[in-house]
């Protein structure tokens, strides 16, 4: 496979993961905020406040689509080791790190202000260490991506 179907083929994937993400945070969440509303009249209340944290967390899973389209556009004009490679991927790795520091902490305040149900921050806790897995995995590619990206420099100024 060479670099531009690779590239086509990575943003095809981010194309079709913001798509689905667009169907979640927008179609499938409202729905089911709106069935547990209507189902428990009791949590009605907790509907909004959910909403909104749930919207807020999607902002930079979109953040890290943009830099993850810069990186495929780096990778189809064959700059594949790069150190703009390197730094995008550090980005990202710190937005991964502060939206699930961000929903790690805005599942303990609705859980204070008692609009959290003890399984839901099980399930966020599973959620933030699949995302801390997420960020070093990018952290560590990064990483990766400048070592190789400085021996490549290195090659260049020798030949």
């Amino acid at each position: 496979m060479n670099q531009k179907k690779l590239s086509l083929w990575l943003k095809a994937i981010m194309i079709g993961v913001g798509i689905c993400g667009l169907i979640v945070y927008l179609g499938i969440l409202p729905n089911i905020g709106s069935y547990l509303k209507d189902s428990y009249p009791e949590f009605s209340a907790w509907h909004w406040p959910w909403m909104i944290f749930l919207w807020l967390t999607a902002v930079p899973c979109y953040a890290v689509l943009v830099l993850g389209w810069k990186i495929a556009v780096n990778i189809g004009n064959d700059h594949s080791f790069s150190t703009e490679n390197a730094g995008l991927l550090q980005h990202i790795a710190w937005l991964i790190a502060g939206d699930i520091l961000f929903f790690f902490l805005g599942n303990a305040v609705l859980f204070f202000l008692g609009m959290n149900h003890p399984a839901i921050i099980l399930i966020a806790l599973l959620i933030c260490a699949i995302g801390i897995a997420v960020s070093v995995a990018a952290a560590c590619l990064s990483h990766l991506v400048r070592k190789a990206a400085d021996l490549q420099e290195q090659s260049d100024f020798t030949v």
